[in-house]
């Protein structure tokens, strides 16, 4: 038992450096990590579903070609969990919804199809909030997420499930999707490293859609190294997918140790928001401060269309929700109602029955921002204001290099806290949704813990398409703590 454990701990490099090095078979670490989701999960929520015969077959293939001397991959054997957003061929993708309960895709997304072509694992499919919508994993239509750190919290949202499967060692890494935060916040809460790449920078093929000009999928990590080889898997121009980005992917790993001499870090004076809790400003003004002990230089910087983020993000995304969920009326696929009325009674009804209360919200925010009369007012008026956000990025990074900010104005709040109040829910994306509206790269990094333990994220922004700076800087951070070696209570 000792030793299974310590295998569910390796972090993604050192598991594959094992397995092809023959120190361990790909079968030990496959096991290590369903012992583990054995182990933790029923208290903690993070898995929907297993795929537990499916992955002790592919570890097996993967020990075969090990032992017969071939390349099985730079990720070969190592077991990783995917958000239920992500489509994966014969094995139950939900989307966290009823609306999708019985649903087996017929194909795999590009990113899964990449894992596997890089010899990952996919051991099991992993909770979020409905259709990605929401900021505290706690809107899944099958059961909550619980933080790993304190289980009386949330993990954040939505790909809460990723972050805590990283987190507690159910598998080594994980995919997540963020629309508005969705990768940083519950990488933030749950102590782990999630990157968001650059829009454009990682295929979209296979995502189930929320907001189509905001998703992007990304890696949830428990070190920065780990992010970056992770990354280099996933990403790249996918025809099948209509707005990936023709740039090749660069090695993101070459310049982890070039440290940040010379490169210049602004701070949003935005992002130091009223109200936020102290723990969050002192520990990232102490690791800003760091990266300057280390030869970075400090510059104030504003982004004065900050304030109208909030809004602007939840009347595009809404719309595009609207948009792209009316696929599911009962016909095609998903979730049919039982029903003998009208054509239109048996959409209602599948519709009433298979979204839950956010979804609906959603929904009902961008069929009204789209309709008639509206569409102006509303719309068209959050696409000026999206220019206006990434209009402010793009004058700030003439002046540095990378942007470093808080991740979230609080750490984990308590589960149920903030359900009743959607407008409070919101806010906890307040600073981690204009780098979606602005389709820039953004990460998570831990930096520290607040009076009770509960972790804390420091966010490091980018240029479009500059993801190894960002991986560079959150390396040099990393590297002036202990923050990945720290692990949730068992």
């Amino acid at each position: 038992m000792a030793a299974a454990a310590a295998l569910a701990d390796l972090s993604l490099r050192e598991a594959a450096a094992r397995v092809r090095a023959r120190e361990v078979t790909a079968v030990d670490l496959v096991r290590a990590a369903l012992a583990r989701v054995d182990e933790r999960d029923e208290a903690l929520g993070a898995v929907l579903t297993r795929a537990d015969e499916a992955a002790l077959v592919a570890a097996e293939a993967v020990d075969r070609q090990i032992a017969a001397g071939a390349d099985a991959g730079p990720l070969a054997g190592v077991p990783i969990g995917l958000k239920d957003t992500l489509c994966t061929r014969d094995v139950r993708t939900t989307a966290g919804s009823r609306m999708l309960e019985r649903f087996q895709p017929a194909y795999d997304a590009t990113v899964v199809r990449r894992l596997r072509a890089a010899g990952a694992i996919p051991v099991a499919k992993l909770n979020c909030d409905e259709f990605a919508m929401g900021s505290s994993t706690e809107n899944s239509a099958f059961r909550p997420t619980r933080n790993p750190w304190d289980p009386s919290r949330v993990p954040g949202g939505s790909s809460g499930g990723s972050a805590v499967a990283v987190a507690s060692g159910m598998c080594a890494a994980a995919l997540g999707t963020d629309t508005g935060g969705s990768i940083r916040l519950p990488a933030s809460f749950c102590g782990v490293v999630g990157v968001k790449p650059s829009y454009g920078r990682v295929s979209r093929y296979g995502v189930i859609a929320y907001a189509s000009s905001l998703d992007q999928v990304g890696p949830v990590t428990r070190d920065v190294a780990d992010a970056a080889l992770l990354l280099g898997v996933i990403a790249g121009h996918d025809a099948r997918d209509s707005t990936s980005s023709p740039r090749p992917a660069p090695d993101f790993a070459a310049g982890l140790q070039d440290g940040v001499r010379g490169l210049r870090v602004g701070l949003p004076r935005e992002y130091f928001v009223e109200g936020m809790q102290p723990d969050v400003e002192a520990a990232v003004r102490g690791a800003v401060a760091g990266l300057q002990a280390l030869g970075a230089t400090v510059t104030p910087v504003s982004l004065p269309h900050t304030a109208y983020a909030i809004a602007t993000y939840y009347l595009v995304a809404t719309a595009e929700a609207s948009s792209n969920l009316a696929r599911y009326d009962g016909v095609r696929y998903g979730r049919r109602a039982e029903s003998s009325g009208t054509v239109e009674e048996m959409y209602c009804a599948s519709r009433g029955e298979g979204f839950g209360t956010e979804v609906k919200r959603r929904i009902v925010l961008g069929t009204y921002a789209l309709s008639a009369g509206y569409y102006d007012a509303y719309y068209l008026k959050a696409q000026q204001a999206r220019t206006a956000i990434a209009a402010d990025f793009h004058r700030a990074f003439e002046r540095c290099d990378v942007l470093a900010a808080p991740v979230a104005p609080t750490t984990a709040f308590r589960l149920g806290e903030r359900l009743d109040d959607p407008v409070t829910m919101y806010l906890s994306d307040v600073l981690t949704i204009s780098a979606n509206l602005a389709g820039i790269p953004a990460l998570s990094v831990p930096c520290g813990a607040d009076a009770a333990g509960l972790p804390i994220g420091l966010q490091i922004l980018g240029r479009p398409f500059d993801e190894p700076t960002l991986l560079r800087v959150a390396a040099a951070h990393e590297a002036t703590g202990d923050w990945s070696a720290r692990r949730p209570p068992a």
